[in-house]
């Protein structure tokens, strides 16, 4: 039965509409036109511009074929045309898939093939590898190539059009379209797919526009941003910030590739006031030459994600004078989706202090209904005590949709009405998520939990280490022992014997590493250490004497 606030007020267009990032370039080509868009070496557009060409290229993908629901892959790194193809692909209703240009033409096959994309957009620096993936597939995509000026490298043209030339095909004055239900899917992002095929995350408008929309707030962000493109596009539609910048009529200084001297030149030469990356980012700029860092006299804020960031690191881009932000989340929830929230009070406290605290995974964002840590058995809180291990787990609008084609994973995944992530936390008295390790990770030594996570925490205090792993070694007493993997800085000497005294003095002896190497670790193209692949190698290293 109807009661009176339902009688003669139902939803319609005057007073409803679904919500979606593509409003967000619209309201800055009006409200803004002439402010600068994009940086990007001798190119300068603007907001006017950028929408146009947008429109242009939305129409010209219409043109050949492209309608609802079909997918649109990329290949690209951090350029002007990975900006356009984040609204111009779903303005004409298809799903843009975003591919890591890292990775080799089996995984790319794979995700062509799984998404079934029409057309794949490439920069000419990845042909090769592209061609290389469609001689797998028996129903390959049209190709269409980017010749981007500031790149100078090897590399053909391979496709049927140029993408300068497909967009003279378009129409500016095409109106983009909006969606019709806001439920229905704006991206397909795979994940990094370290043990069988990669699942295919796939995001809603809704989600994007509110994941957008709580990026801004969790950052105060105010107008005109100049941001730094030191973030892959391709992971998790870099973080949802091409439609966050918009959204803020920002600039977007574009970067092929994240280098701590062209990083360092940009921000003084165009003011960059923000930037976002996983910590072997931060790492980077850290620990480069100090002539590097000279003369940066303005506030630069930064987010950090992507790996659970160690309070040295933390207490270091301090010290560099960034003001760093603490963010976590996944792929399945539009990259971050929990933000540790800094406190006055904390400002009281040593800079130390203050890292620990920071480095916290932190509280929900203002969006996202649920963050917090269960246990997965009984689905019950954990207590906030600092020590009962439990799983991180979302809920929200900042979730995805499922994975794509894998109702199998998506009903796991959302099991009792959770998203649930794998990790493994503590709650804190106040409240915060304090990551311990992925529950893969763990490590079981002589019936003892132990994270790894802590151990790379005291190992990252060393001033001669510049990242850390730590992963399980099989140990005939034990079961597991304690392995650490070390990078070391530039010009540093530091022994293994060092690394175990410096662990004795702030670990109890049973997570003390029983074997230390020295090597270059391997990592993702958005910075994240393989683990999977250091524990290929744990048979090779030395046990020591500890």
């Amino acid at each position: 039965m109807e009661h009176n606030y339902e009688w003669g007020l139902e939803k319609n267009s005057a007073n409803y509409t679904p919500v979606s990032p593509l409003e967000f370039i619209s309201r800055a080509a009006e409200t803004y036109p002439d402010k600068i868009a994009i940086i990007h070496g001798k190119i300068n557009r603007t907001w006017k511009v950028t929408y146009e060409r947008s429109l242009r290229l939305a129409s010209a993908l219409k043109k050949r074929g492209i309608k609802k629901g079909d997918t649109v892959a990329v290949m690209l790194p951090n350029i002007p045309a990975m900006v356009e193809v984040h609204f111009a692909v779903p303005f004409c209703g298809a799903v843009l898939n975003a591919l890591n240009i890292r990775l080799d033409p089996d995984n790319i096959s794979f995700m062509l093939q799984h998404g079934e994309a029409k057309i794949v957009i490439v920069d000419r620096e990845f042909s090769h590898i592209i061609v290389q993936a469609i001689l797998r597939m028996e129903n390959p995509p049209i190709i269409i190539d980017v010749d981007d000026e500031e790149y100078n490298g090897p590399g053909d043209l391979i496709g049927t059009i140029e993408y300068e030339s497909l967009l003279n095909e378009g129409d500016k004055h095409y109106v983009g379209e909006l969606p019709k239900d806001e439920w229905n899917a704006i991206s397909l992002n795979y994940t990094s797919g370290t043990t069988g095929n990669p699942k295919g995350v796939v995001y809603h408008h809704r989600g994007a526009y509110l994941a957008a929309i709580s990026n801004i707030l969790e950052w105060d962000m105010p107008k005109h941003p100049i941001f730094l493109w030191t973030l892959p596009m391709f992971h998790c539609n870099g973080w949802t910030f091409p439609w966050v910048i918009a959204a803020r009529a920002g600039i977007n200084i574009c970067l092929r590739k994240v280098e701590a001297k062209n990083v360092f030149d940009l921000i003084r030469e165009h003011k960059v006031s923000h930037y976002c990356g996983a910590p072997i980012v931060h790492n980077l700029l850290i620990n480069s030459p100090e002539e590097f860092k000279k003369d940066i006299k303005h506030k630069v804020e930064a987010f950090v994600a992507g790996a659970a960031p160690p309070a040295a690191m933390i207490e270091g881009m301090s010290k560099l004078g960034f003001n760093i932000t603490h963010v976590y989340g996944l792929t399945e929830v539009y990259g971050p989706a929990s933000v540790c929230a800094k406190q006055v009070q904390w400002e009281q406290l040593p800079i130390g202090e203050q890292a620990k605290l920071n480095a916290r995974q932190g509280i929900r964002y203002h969006l996202q209904a649920g963050t917090t840590v269960l246990d997965p058995d009984t689905m019950k809180p954990v207590p906030n005590d600092g020590e009962t291990i439990g799983e991180v787990m979302f809920r929200g609008n900042l979730t995805m949709k499922g994975y794509l084609k894998n109702p199998k994973a998506t009903k796991e995944a959302f099991k009792d009405g959770w998203f649930h992530t794998g990790d493994l936390a503590v709650l804190n008295a106040d409240g915060y998520i304090k990551i311990k390790d992925r529950s893969k990770d763990i490590i079981i030594s002589g019936g003892e939990n132990i994270s790894s996570i802590e151990v790379e925490d005291v190992l990252y205090q060393h001033p001669a280490v510049m990242l850390a792993a730590v992963v399980a070694k099989p140990d005939d007493k034990w079961g597991e022992v304690v392995c650490a993997f070390i990078e070391i800085k530039l010009g540093s000497i530091v022994t293994d014997q060092e690394i175990v005294k410096h662990c004795k003095l702030h670990l109890p002896s049973f997570k003390v590493p029983k074997a230390v190497e020295f090597c270059e670790l391997p990592k993702t193209s958005t910075g994240k250490i393989q683990k999977f692949e250091l524990r290929k190698l744990v048979g090779a290293t030395k046990a020591i004497d500890v």
